[in-house]
């Protein structure tokens, strides 16, 4: 449990995965200064040996090869948010106060009063000053990365596409509303949110202040049925924020039990597979995309059980349990080349 909170995955594993990223910029990471941050976060229950017991690493930021760049005649950046792997129902211990976004805005707007949820603004915005990882946070740490971006591709068009499911959604679609209203990328560069699964983010204030920024397009790819993305709700104040709905329906695949697990209806796996065979409300469900039917049990039982599936499959070998030298079983640290690297403090934002 010593490094419970950190990526699995080095920047070059991440790269070889991607093949046409030629750069992981950055890591993101991230506290929460909310009466009860274990909503958000994931905690080590050692005292010792622990990389930081108090933030999380909560996403990257990757740039295209040149190749890949000069192939569809732009630099895309891409900024990923990490969900949440607690179980659906975190989302309810954050309650549902709405907060003035006035950290996020650019000048005040008269007539109007743009918020956002607590919570998700708090993760966006925490710092934590004891953590060599979150000293900045997570916002400073993009605004810092973009700019440094702009910088280096200067000359280039470009491009941002922020992601991200569930938690990962409310932060990305803050994170593109932050790059474009305070102008950290130019006016005339496109910067869109492709999100899954996303709670309700603000009121509609500020949904309304996301869609008179031009450049801004926000995607929200969301499950009829999922209740999650109802929350919290009109009665609270809360609206959908977004520019385009894509609007699937997990009942219609044939490879799905037709579960009541709300956890299934919220999972990303389970749209993804969807959204590779989706034709429309009307049209037959028929899979356009190759992509591995497996997937879908990675984290759930989803699948019917005519495929032989196992579900929850994807768990760390031996869940990261190693032999040592004396005969005695233990959890293995990283190797050096694993272990997170703190975000440079002396970029000017």
């Amino acid at each position: 449990m010593n490094f419970i909170s950190l990526c699995f995955f080095t920047e070059l594993q991440i790269l070889i995965r991607s093949v046409n990223f030629n750069e992981v910029s950055c890591f993101l990471y991230a506290t929460a200064r909310v009466s009860v941050p274990e909503a958000f976060l994931l905690h080590s229950l050692a005292r010792d040996g622990s990389w930081d017991r108090e933030s999380n690493w909560i996403g990257y930021t990757a740039v295209t090869t040149d190749e890949y760049s000069v192939s569809i005649g732009r630099r895309e950046i891409y900024v990923a948010f990490r969900g949440t792997s607690r179980n659906y129902e975190w989302v309810n211990i954050l309650g549902a106060q709405l907060e003035p976004a006035t950290e996020l805005l650019a000048d005040e707007d008269e007539g109007s009063s743009p918020k956002v949820m607590l919570g998700w603004l708090t993760m966006y915005t925490s710092d934590d000053p004891n953590s060599q990882f979150t000293k900045q946070s997570a916002r400073s740490q993009l605004l810092a990365t973009m700019k440094r971006l702009r910088e280096k591709y200067a000359g280039e068009e470009l491009s941002v596409i922020l992601t991200g499911h569930s938690l990962g959604a409310c932060l990305a679609i803050l994170a593109a509303f932050d790059l474009v209203e305070n102008r950290v990328v130019s006016e005339t560069t496109p910067v869109t949110a492709i999100v899954f699964g996303s709670p309700q983010v603000g009121n509609r204030a500020f949904d309304d202040r996301v869609k008179s920024l031009s450049n801004l397009k926000i995607l929200h790819v969301r499950n009829k049925i999922d209740l999650l993305t109802h929350y919290p709700g009109p009665l609270l104040g809360y609206v959908s924020t977004s520019t385009t709905d894509l609007v699937i329906d997990t009942r219609k695949s044939p490879s799905l039990k037709e579960s009541m697990n709300t956890g299934d209806w919220h999972n990303l796996q389970g749209m993804l597979h969807v959204v590779a065979g989706w034709n429309g409300e009307e049209g037959e469900f028929e899979l356009k995309v190759k992509r591995s039917l497996a997937l879908v049990n990675k984290s759930s039982e989803f699948l019917k059980e005519e495929y032989l599936i196992p579900g929850s499959w994807w768990v760390e070998k031996n869940k990261g349990m190693v032999l040592d030298e004396n005969g005695e079983w233990g959890l293995a640290p990283p190797d050096d080349e694993d272990l997170p690297v703190p975000p440079d403090e002396d970029e000017d934002l």
